[in-house]
């Protein structure tokens, strides 16, 4: 049976490495082209091209990634504050829900990392 620590340490490690995954392929799009998952009302307000706002969605995915793993509490919450920002953006575009509903439970285990990490260090 899994420890409490083991669980952690299995939501940090997901939490830490798929945000820098994702923030990395922003620049490649080898995974998809990430601006496609742009409403076209967030593109309107852009003073600039979808893809540089993908770059810079891209360091602060990068950056949500490491502070998971170097200060996991504050990670954890960023994360999950991050993927709840993303559905509801996803939700404006009238379609992509699967993948809205995706992130609202990827969002619910970066919660359950938070409760995890603060037990721990109240323990």
């Amino acid at each position: 049976m899994a420890t409490v620590n083991q669980l952690q340490r299995t939501l940090q490690a997901t939490y830490g490495i798929v945000p820098i995954i994702a923030g990395l392929d922003k620049f490649t799009n080898i995974l998809t082209d990430w601006s496609a998952y742009l409403s076209p009302a967030v593109k309107g307000m852009l003073p600039f091209d979808a893809l540089v706002f993908m770059k810079i969605v891209g360091v602060i995915e990068i950056v949500a990634g490491l502070l998971v793993f170097f200060r996991p509490l504050f990670g954890a919450w960023l994360v999950m504050v991050w993927l709840i920002c993303i559905a509801l953006e996803l939700i404006t575009t009238g379609q992509y829900f699967d993948v809205a509903v995706r992130d609202l439970v990827m969002a619910i285990g970066a919660y359950t990392l938070a409760q995890l990490t603060k037990n721990k260090s109240l323990a």
